[in-house]
């Protein structure tokens, strides 16, 4: 090791970060830090013999999270790609919790670059570890969660909509529908009209035809958006219809199981000029809902809170309590079947998770 660079390091272990983020692959909640508790957006408070300011304070952000990488990330930084070396506190000893979009300080320390510090996040975007105890976050301070389905292979599945609105809706971010492969088939109309009395953006795009590209590209302008959604819906193929030189590895659907194959691995952000960063993110043939409770989950489905209101009881699970307007006006057609259906499978899903 060269004279002074470990007591370098030493001096960047000892300085306060917010450690409250998480890279795509990490699977457990940020620790504690010596006894800190980290929180995003909140004050980090150091030990009683250090009068420090706070993290957030002390970050002076110069640069921007492409991609976590282990202990190593890709940023960008005055228009160059940098990789750094995490800094120990940002780090769990074998990934780090940084997460694409963060806003980062880099420095170079004796010809190695290093993320030193992180500044507290305006919003994040997570979903549930594979072992559903803690929250694996893909994505941070963005505008916008642009959710990818297709009209066919894969099918279109309305619950998996569901799930990313309402992850979105929980973190704070604006989100669209994005119905891809239009020209394989038409979009199903039950379903486009549903989303669009419930409010939400909805465009069709189509890679081979250009349809709706234009509309999209217009949605993303000016902003930093994630794109999410099922393996094999398009999202790779979007981001080389916006931007042909990126050239993203793009995968094939399996004939035999009308599913989309992971060719991105690990969430990553691109630029697109003049003014569009995408973060694109690793498609799920799953989705958890993260950060809310079974007796949240109604107000996360418009029209159940709506008639929910009715309801004999205060706390009604709309599932089988006596004198339910829920229930009552789904009978009645009042509210979807397959809205209903869909809160009834991610209920009994954020049940069985608490129970693990």
């Amino acid at each position: 090791m060269p004279k002074g660079k470990g007591r370098q390091r030493k001096r960047i272990r000892k300085r306060d970060w917010d450690a409250e983020a998480d890279q795509d692959a990490a699977v457990r909640e940020p620790r504690k830090l010596r006894g800190r508790e980290s929180g995003i957006g909140a004050p980090v408070s150091r030990p009683s013999d250090d009068t420090a300011p706070t993290a957030f304070d002390a970050a002076s952000p110069n640069a921007v999270v492409v991609s976590p990488y282990g202990v190593l990330a890709f940023v960008e930084s005055d228009g160059r790609q940098l990789l750094c070396r995490v800094a120990d506190e940002l780090t769990d000893g074998k990934t780090s919790f940084l997460a694409p979009g963060d806003a980062v300080e880099v420095a170079q320390l004796e010809g190695e670059w290093f993320v030193v510090a992180v500044a507290p996040r305006r919003n994040k975007l997570g979903r549930p570890s594979l072992a559903g105890r803690s929250e694996r976050v893909i994505a941070a301070n963005i505008d916008l969660l642009v959710v990818v389905a297709s009209t066919t292979r894969p099918r279109f599945v309305a619950g998996f909509v569901d799930r990313f609105l309402i992850a979105a809706e929980a973190s704070g971010v604006e989100a669209m529908l994005c119905l891809n492969k239009v020209d394989l088939a038409a979009p199903p109309d039950a379903a486009t009209s549903e989303y669009r009395r419930l409010g939400v953006d909805l465009v069709l795009t189509s890679c081979e035809t250009g349809e709706g590209l234009d509309a999209l590209r217009a949605r993303l302008s000016g902003k930093t958006a994630v794109l999410a959604g099922q393996s094999g819906v398009g999202k790779s193929s979007l981001l080389n219809a916006l931007s042909p030189e990126l050239d993203v590895v793009v995968g094939e659907v399996s004939e035999a199981t009308d599913k989309g194959r992971h060719t991105t691995t690990t969430s990553r952000l691109y630029r697109i000029p003049p003014d569009i960063r995408i973060i694109d993110t690793p498609g799920v043939r799953q989705l958890g809902v993260w950060g809310v409770s079974p007796e949240e989950l109604a107000y996360y489905f418009p029209e159940i809170a709506q008639f929910g209101a009715d309801c004999r009881f205060r706390d009604c699970s709309h599932t089988h309590e006596p004198d339910c307007a829920v229930r009552a006006q789904v009978a009645a057609g009042g509210i979807s079947e397959r809205r209903y259906r869909s809160y009834l499978h991610i209920l009994r899903d954020i049940a069985e998770s608490g129970r693990r």
